[in-house]
């Protein structure tokens, strides 16, 4: 199976965005893609009020990306918000959301997942304005099947594991990664340490670099630092975008995985150790 991450940068303006997974869902079903990864926060970047734009699953925003995915005949993921409950201290928040739609030689996909892992770190306090997400999600379209989870996440192996462990051959990551000391060469390696101790791909797509792609960013956001990349089950970078806009591509083969799992069965040599 053919697969895309589409490596971009949106900003404060929902149509603006919804123009931009358009035109790059076009690029990837262009370049065969069966399914194409958009980054976290595609329906409005970080550092924009969130609250006032967050809506359901079936509201316009989302269902303008369901007909993109039905028009370029392709499967899309992609960040956005949706409501949630006010923290205990009144505070109004979103959940953090992946959706998941288009077509397959299956059928329609149509989920979503709300992120686990909330990113309360380097001074940042996600938890303060998101609702954590409360379980593992994923789905299958054309003989494979992928797990979901969003930038942080990527700092916890169990995630990537659960979803190996329950069949997934692929994870996809949707990212919006935030810039400092550091932060790429984290990245790189975090991504490259799930696909091997999961065996599996990993998809990890991230908002690029405003700065590389003219856009000015709300000061302090973790707005993307590009470097997208599609990781193989032994950890092989096979593609890695740079800072600006980018459409990776590869072919995913479950045979790969399976030979990968034979050779170094990390799942399967794994202890609890309590």
């Amino acid at each position: 199976m053919r697969v895309a991450a589409a490596q971009i940068v949106t900003g404060k303006d929902l149509q603006k965005n919804l123009d931009l997974i358009d035109q790059w869902a076009g690029k990837a079903a262009s370049a065969g893609a069966e399914l194409v990864v958009f980054p976290e926060a595609a329906q409005r970047a970080f550092g924009y009020n969130l609250t006032s734009i967050a809506e359901p699953l079936d509201g316009p925003w989302a269902q303008q990306v369901r007909s993109i995915a039905a028009h370029h005949g392709l499967v899309i993921v992609a960040g956005m918000f949706t409501p949630a409950e006010p923290s205990e201290q009144g505070t109004a928040r979103v959940a953090n959301t992946l959706l998941v739609n288009g077509p397959t030689s299956e059928g329609t996909v149509d989920t979503s997942y709300q992120k686990l892992h909330l990113y309360d770190a380097f001074g940042f306090q996600e938890s303060r304005t998101v609702q954590q997400g409360t379980a593992p999600v994923r789905f299958a379209a054309t003989g494979l099947n992928f797990g979901l989870a969003t930038c942080y996440d990527i700092r916890f192996p169990a995630l990537f594991q659960h979803h190996a462990r329950a069949g997934a051959q692929a994870t996809l990551l949707s990212a919006s990664w935030g810039a400092g000391p550091g932060k790429v060469e984290q990245w790189r390696v975090l991504a490259q340490a799930r696909a091997l101790d999961s065996t599996q791909y990993v998809i990890a797509c991230g908002q690029g670099l405003p700065e590389a792609a003219g856009v000015a960013a709300p000061e302090g956001a973790p707005t993307g630092v590009g470097h997208s990349m599609i990781i193989s089950p032994a950890g092989e970078i096979l593609a890695e975008a740079g800072e600006a806009p980018e459409l990776l591509v590869a072919d995913l083969d479950p045979t790969v995985v399976e030979r990968t799992r034979g050779l170094i069965p990390v799942l399967a040599n794994a202890r609890d150790i309590g």
